[in-house]
C-alpha cells in the first residue's frame, strides 16, 4: 500500500510505504536489530508503555536533537517505560553515534535489514528508503494510543504532545 499526500522533504513531497494505523489499532510487529546485531521485536518489550521515536537518519542536525531530546526525557520516565529510536542507520552506526553522544536510555535500532518497522508501521518512505520522521506512543497491552507523522520532514516533532499522550495513559 502506498500513501502520498502525507509528507514532504524540504517541501518535496513523498511516497509512505505500509498501512496508515490510527489510535487504538494493535501495535504491529516488527524485526529490527540492536547496536550489537541482536534481533528485536515487539515481543521484546511486552508489558511496556512505549515510546516509538522515528528518525530517518541519526547523522543529521534534527534527527541528532530528536534521540538527545527523548534521551534526556527518559531517564525521568518511570521504569515500566521503554523508549526506542528506529532508524535505518547501520547497527555500527548506531553504536557509534550512542557511545559517542552518550545515548544511554533510548534503545538505538535499526530496521535496515527488512524495512518491517517501515512497511507495518506504514513510516518508509519509498523514494529513500528512511523512515519518515514520527512519534507513537504504545501502551503495555501493545495498542497504539498516539501517532505523530511529521508533515514536513526536516522538521522536529511535537515532543510536548507525545509526552502528554504518555502521561495520560500511565
Amino acid at each position: 500500500m502506498e500513501r502520498t499526500g502525507i509528507i514532504t522533504m524540504k517541501g518535496n513531497p513523498l511516497t509512505l510505504v505500509g498501512p496508515a494505523l490510527k489510535v487504538g489499532d494493535h501495535a504491529p510487529d516488527f524485526e529490527v536489530v540492536d547496536k550489537g546485531m541482536a534481533k528485536k521485536t515487539l515481543k521484546d518489550f511486552d508489558g511496556k508503555f512505549k515510546v516509538i521515536s522515528v528518525t530517518p537518519s541519526l547523522d543529521t542536525p534534527v534527527c541528532d536533537l530528536q534521540i538527545r531530546w527523548f534521551n534526556e526525557d527518559a531517564a525521568n520516565q518511570p521504569k515500566d517505560v521503554v523508549v526506542l529510536n528506529l532508524s535505518m542507520d547501520l547497527p555500527f552506526a548506531l553504536a557509534r553515534f550512542c557511545a559517542t553522544g552518550g545515548i544511554d536510555k533510548v534503545e538505538a535500532l535499526s530496521d535496515h535489514r527488512t524495512a518491517s518497522f517501515g512497511t507495518n508501521w506504514g513510516v518508509l518512505i519509498k523514494e529513500l528508503r528512511l523512515l519518515a520522521r514520527s512519534v507513537f506512543v504504545v501502551d503495555d497491552k501493545n495498542v497504539i494510543r498516539y501517532i505523530q507523522i511529521v508533515p514536513e520532514q526536516t522538521n522536529a516533532p511535537d515532543y510536548d504532545a507525545a509526552l502528554e499522550a504518555l502521561k495520560a495513559i500511565l
